[in-house]
């Protein structure tokens, strides 16, 4: 196999009256016991609370995990009868794949919540700015309209700060000219 590895996916649904911490639990069990049957993991995930596409159990919602794994394929009866007879997995299927091995990413949670630490400093920021540039346009009476254009100016730096954060100053001294 030159470039071209074969691994498995297991994509499994858990019920969704589970508490976060059992969540966690049963993902370490499960990939504890794909170790233990021979297998090797090469990416574990959860992708959250979902609405499923039909009622499974009385079920409308599942929380889903993937796990990306290797091994001669023998694991994957052995994991598939633990959670066949789990009363907490409600659906599961393993689907063989063929490409690069896939990377494991950093957990969703610490970056989707430093992403929205950044949005809302620089929404608190473009109010600060908002405000003072409304008192000092109420103090001079001519100079209302340059002020304005003034804010505008510095919502449009803010955005183009948060979104664009990778940029270097001379790139983003252009935006701010155009």
């Amino acid at each position: 196999m030159n470039d071209q590895q074969s691994y498995y996916e297991t994509m499994y649904i858990l019920r969704p009256d589970i508490a976060e911490d059992e969540v966690t639990n049963h993902i370490d069990k499960y990939n504890k016991l794909l170790e233990e049957f021979g297998g090797t993991i090469l990416d574990s995930q959860m992708r959250g609370k979902r609405r499923l596409a039909y009622q499974i159990a009385k079920h409308r919602e599942g929380i889903y995990v993937q796990l990306s794994h290797q091994g001669d394929g023998q694991h994957i009866f052995k994991i598939e009868k633990a959670m066949r007879l789990s009363e907490d997995v409600i659906r599961y299927m393993t689907v063989k794949q063929q490409g690069p091995l896939p990377t494991p990413r950093p957990s969703n949670k610490n970056t989707s919540q430093s992403e929205n630490n950044d949005k809302t400093e620089t929404k608190v920021e473009s109010k600060e700015k908002e405000l003072v540039v409304s008192a000092d346009a109420s103090t001079s009476g001519k100079d209302n309209q340059e002020t304005e254009v003034e804010s505008k100016e510095k919502e449009l730096v803010a955005s183009a700060d948060a979104s664009t954060s990778g940029k270097d100053d001379t790139e983003i001294k252009e935006n701010k000219k155009s």
